[in-house]
């Protein structure tokens, strides 16, 4: 097993111009390996309910960013085993649990553009499939044989509970600071991102300055994704982002835009943010009235300006791997994610 990240890879398809595109296609045939895997391990020969909940997030399409960092990681490190597989099939089976999970915290009715779950069948069918993907995850970690991926992903679990738990009380407290929302950030995305990519440095045996590199590299790039995420909420398309527009604001979640808007309030309009947030009295108007006081106070600029310094961090990160393909496509990648919202 090689512990240096270097190689080559075969050539790209020319029809694939996006990076995680790009992406998808160099790691396919490693990705029909892992859909093969969540299939069968998703099955329930006991309570038919389970698949039919987890199909229904699995095969709504998304892009399965996440499992592709790990299979990437593994390959820019050299990795020729199979358990690449195990831990991207894991690190997704970890996603949709939570997306499962956030559904019925949050109450909503609608995820990449379908259904969500919760509403099709119930809340108890969510959490407790979403319960039962946790504990998939943790068989195919300990399938690896390896106690550092088993730390790893074991942490990155309880960071994401934490920081979903976190979020339950900070995001409709206007005292919540641009600290609080990157603590929150980081346990509810960052981690998850992180922890990809550092296993599938791990599992081929790289030294530890590159995964080191590798986790920096996630964590970052999960940061810049989910604050692209929450600005797209205010001014993205619905039929691009799967939510309708303004969401994060009816659902009463202090994300960066507000919280730099909140900021620069003065007393009437801390008090409108007071009402709206705090107490969830909002009414007709409130939420083109947030988007004007957003672009008044140059919030959602100045949240752009830092989704673009985590990913040039991210770029920063993964530069100290060696030149490989791979390496840069996940430097792509880190333009890609803040592209949305160019």
């Amino acid at each position: 097993m090689s512990s240096l990240c270097d190689g080559s890879v075969m050539g790209l398809d020319d029809v694939a111009t996006k990076p995680h595109e790009q992406l998808a296609d160099h790691l396919s045939d490693r990705m029909a390996a892992v859909n093969a895997l969540i299939r069968d391990r998703m099955k329930s020969r006991h309570a038919p309910r389970i698949p039919e909940v987890t199909a229904h997030l699995v095969e709504a399409g998304g892009k399965r960013l996440r499992p592709m960092l790990t299979l990437a990681a593994a390959e820019l490190c050299s990795y020729e085993g199979e358990f690449d597989v195990h831990l991207a099939s894991s690190v997704e089976f970890i996603h949709t649990a939570t997306l499962l999970h956030d559904d019925v915290v949050d109450e909503s009715g609608q995820r990449r553009g379908r259904p969500t779950a919760n509403l099709l069948w119930d809340n108890k069918s969510s959490v407790l499939v979403g319960d039962y993907l946790f504990s998939r995850s943790f068989q195919l970690m300990v399938e690896t044989g390896s106690l550092r991926v088993l730390d790893i992903l074991s942490n990155a679990s309880a960071t994401i509970a934490e920081g979903e738990v976190l979020q339950l009380t900070a995001a409709r407290d206007l005292a919540t600071d641009e600290s609080i929302y990157l603590q929150v950030v980081r346990g509810k995305t960052a981690a998850l991102f992180s922890a990809a990519t550092e296993v599938g440095g791990v599992i081929a045996g790289a030294p530890d300055d590159q995964v080191q590199a590798l986790y920096d590299y996630g964590d970052a790039l999960g940061i810049a994704f989910q604050i692209v995420d929450d600005l797209l909420d205010y001014q993205g398309q619905s039929t691009a982002t799967g939510k309708n527009v303004g969401d994060d604001f009816r659902e009463r979640k202090l994300t960066l835009p507000v919280i730099k808007a909140v900021a620069a309030a003065d007393a009437e309009e801390r008090a409108f943010w007071q009402r709206t947030i705090e107490k969830g009295d909002q009414r007709d108007g409130d939420l083109e009235h947030a988007l004007d006081l957003l672009d008044r106070h140059g919030a959602m600029a100045a949240t752009r300006t830092d989704a673009l310094g985590w990913s040039a961090k991210a770029q920063t990160a993964i530069r100290q791997l060696p030149e490989h393909p791979v390496r840069q496509m996940l430097d792509d990648l880190a333009d890609y994610v803040v592209a949305r919202i160019s």
